[in-house]
């Protein structure tokens, strides 16, 4: 089994950033049964404009962030994209391999470039091939995946299926979707049917892994609601998005179910509530924010970096040497 998945390094790392991808990584280095690579699409992140100077801080508050989480660069393969040009290699191969009317059906191109769509980049186009790239590269056999991101998965195993057949070869392995037994959508504290995210302008919006105990009450006792007591069931949740994101917060910081956190909450105010949910965030966030920042002007980040991107270059060389001769294409034995 070989796992690889990757984020984007936007800085600034929140609690829907941990909920719903860190920590599962976490899980996944402990408890798989084989490799797993983790890394940081800086690559992807260039889509869209980035300051230079911007985009290698995030890069290295991201690899802080990872591992003051738990991934354990011993044990796991952490890397960015940038230092593995292979990465970039495959990609164009397999833009030569897949079709535009592919590409025209993935939904999140629509969303991503809004009402702009001719003065989008061709990189947020064509990006899902270049996650096609990230997986089948190291011959991944599963990916981690929420709902956002299926359509790409089946992409990626589109374009492998033609590849191997168009040349004729048994190269590239197709990827199952893996689904974190624990994997939480985590929505804005201002508004429940928008995800928690760092482009938002009002940072009582989000709990950042770098906020102290107090801003982390504070934001929580002004997280919207609404003035009707929690339900005893999930069902009761329906037309309650605010509602339902505390109850799917508390669920994932306990292990637990909206079920049982409704069963133990059900015809509680949002005061009581609120403050059981303050003690689990500062229990769980506390010692993150702290490795973060002792990490965070760490010399040996870019070290750690370096010595995860010599393993995956070493992983990735046999499976792009393959390709390139599965084309036809000569390229430098150094190369």
């Amino acid at each position: 089994m070989r796992v690889v998945s990757g984020i984007q390094p936007t800085g600034s790392l929140h609690l829907g950033n941990y909920l719903g991808a860190i920590r599962n990584w976490v899980r996944m280095q402990d408890s798989v049964e084989g490799e797993c690579l983790f890394f940081l699409a800086d690559l992807h992140a260039i889509t869209v404009h980035n300051e230079p100077a911007t985009l290698i801080a995030n890069t290295r508050e991201m690899a802080a962030a990872v591992i003051a989480s738990g991934i354990d660069p011993e044990r796991s393969i952490l890397f960015n994209q940038a230092r593995v040009p292979a990465h970039s290699e495959l990609a164009w191969l397999l833009f030569c391999t897949a079709r535009i009317g592919w590409l025209n059906r993935m939904t999140q191109f629509k969303e991503k470039s809004g009402k702009d769509r001719e003065g989008a980049s061709i990189g947020l186009f064509a990006y899902p091939v270049l996650q096609a790239a990230d997986v089948l590269l190291y011959n991944a056999t599963h990916v981690p995946v929420g709902d956002d991101q299926k359509q790409h998965l089946e992409l990626a195993r589109d374009i492998a299926t033609k590849f191997n057949g168009d040349f004729g070869v048994d190269l590239f392995t197709l990827p199952e979707a893996y689904i974190p037994p624990a994997a939480a959508r985590i929505m804005s504290l201002r508004d429940g049917t928008a995800k928690m995210s760092k482009s938002d302008p009002s940072d009582m919006s989000r709990i950042n892994l770098t906020d102290d105990n107090d801003l982390i009450a504070q934001k929580v006792r002004k997280a919207k609601t609404d003035p009707e007591p929690l339900p005893s069931d999930p069902a009761g949740l329906a037309d309650r998005p605010e509602a339902r994101n505390l109850v799917t917060i508390l669920a994932a910081l306990s292990d637990s179910t909206s079920e049982a956190v409704l069963a133990e909450h059900g015809g509680s105010q949002f005061g009581p509530f609120k403050a059981r949910l303050v003690e689990h965030l500062v229990y769980t966030l506390s010692p993150i924010r702290e490795r973060l920042l002792d990490l965070r002007d760490d010399a040996r980040i870019d070290a750690m970096l370096e010595s995860g991107a010599e393993r995956a270059r070493v992983l990735a060389a046999p499976v792009l040497a393959a390709a390139y001769d599965a084309t036809g294409l000569q390229r430098s034995k150094r190369g």
